[in-house]
């Protein structure tokens, strides 16, 4: 008996568990743990990045206020993605030319969710937009449908690039 209870012990642990079910199962407050990795930062980066809560809450902080997918608006607080990637190592500004204009960085969700952005996007040189990378909705932590990390565009006139449950960001180049 003991031995199938083992075997079937370690059928569960190795069995494949979709990772939306992992990610979804983390209150809020457990997300926001100040050691447990909420983003990666991997591909073409001079410094590949495991962000903790405590991390982000270290890079400049912004609150913008924008409409939501149901119409309503509501303050987000987090993060401009620019202070992100920088913190990653890439270059704006001025020194962005030839191969750092095909650079594009591919966002994605728990859920297998993807979007993509350029550094044009984030770049003040280039606009005036803000791309959030937010932790907290009116004030209060996002919750567990949102968050622990949601992509918020204010100005876009749609919200499909608005990402919830963002988990890594890969940095590649068009060939």
């Amino acid at each position: 008996m003991m031995k199938t209870l083992l075997i079937g012990c370690f059928a569960l642990l190795t069995a494949p568990v979709p990772r939306t079910v992992l990610w979804q199962a983390i209150s809020p407050e457990a997300a926001q743990n100040k050691a447990a990795v909420l983003l990666t930062v991997s591909g073409e980066v001079d410094r590949p990045l495991k962000l903790t809560a405590s991390d982000i809450a270290a890079l400049p902080r912004l609150t913008v206020r924008a409409k939501e997918h149901n119409g309503q608006e509501a303050s987000f607080e987090g993060v401009a993605l620019i202070e992100v990637m920088k913190a990653a190592g890439m270059k704006f500004g001025e020194s962005m030319r030839g191969k750092a204009l095909s650079a594009y960085f591919v966002i994605k969700a728990s859920d297998g969710y993807q979007v993509i952005f350029t550094p044009p996007d984030l770049d003040q040189a280039f606009t005036d937009r803000v791309i959030l990378l937010a932790d907290k909705k009116n004030g209060a932590l996002l919750s567990a449908a949102e968050g622990p990390l949601r992509i918020v565009v204010p100005d876009e006139k749609r919200p499909a690039r608005w990402v919830r449950n963002v988990i890594s960001i890969s940095v590649r180049h068009a060939e």
